[in-house]
């Protein structure tokens, strides 16, 4: 076998395994629970409304804007929102 042809059959194996363990990353609910809590340490008062929560996952979607005007309308500052929305990104 050319070396050529190993190279590309190792570098076609090597990108069905790393495609194969990005499909079967952990959900992205981990994503908005990160987000939730991000906000959870700034507010200070137990659990976040639901509007928190439909805020993160808004930011999940990407919709970055509508996320942080979603938080800011709970209370949490612009900065702690907008970080909390790049959390829910990543």
């Amino acid at each position: 076998m050319r070396t050529s042809t190993r190279i590309a059959g190792v570098l076609t194996g090597l990108t069905l395994a790393l495609g194969g363990a990005a499909l079967t990353a952990p959900a992205a609910h981990a994503d908005v629970t990160a987000c939730i809590n991000q906000v959870e340490r700034e507010l200070q008062g137990g659990e976040a409304p639901d509007s928190v929560r439909m805020a993160c996952y808004v930011g999940l979607t990407g919709d970055h804007e509508r996320c942080v005007s979603g938080l800011t309308e709970n209370g949490v500052t612009d900065g702690t929102g907008a970080t909390a929305c790049r959390v829910a990104v990543n």
